[in-house]
């Protein structure tokens, strides 16, 4: 179990930077409940639709998005915590094969520490 306090999720959310930056899936997934959902614009691209139900299709559409992004690396602005509602937001610059821009990552998470709800989103080019 995870504590949730403020700084153990700013150290979360530094973790979380560099697991996708060493392109660690599995380090990314060990925290997500067996039936989390995640939603992203880019699954929609990669997987034919933005909502994904359980983890297994996580895991499948991240494989499937890393094994078409060359280069990946992302730089953590700044987290926000929301004790109340279990919610950490990432806003970082992504990365992605010379493209450049702002991000968001919105994360939920189940009394026992772990992610049931994930949403991504995207700004302009930087």
């Amino acid at each position: 179990m995870m504590l949730m306090h403020h700084d153990t999720m700013m150290g979360f959310a530094a973790d979380w930077v560099a697991n996708w930056n060493q392109r660690d899936l599995e380090a990314v997934l060990q925290h997500f409940a067996e039936d989390a959902e995640f939603v992203s614009p880019v699954a929609r691209e990669v997987v034919g639709e933005a909502a994904l139900k359980g983890k297994e299709r996580i895991r499948s559409y991240w494989r499937k998005a890393l094994d078409r992004i060359p280069t990946l690396h992302f730089t953590l602005d700044h987290a926000t915590w929301d004790a109340t509602q279990r919610e950490l937001t990432v806003i970082y610059i992504a990365e992605r094969t010379g493209r450049r821009r702002r991000a968001c990552e919105i994360m939920t998470f189940d009394a026992a520490g772990l992610q049931v709800r994930g949403e991504a989103f995207y700004g302009t080019d930087l």
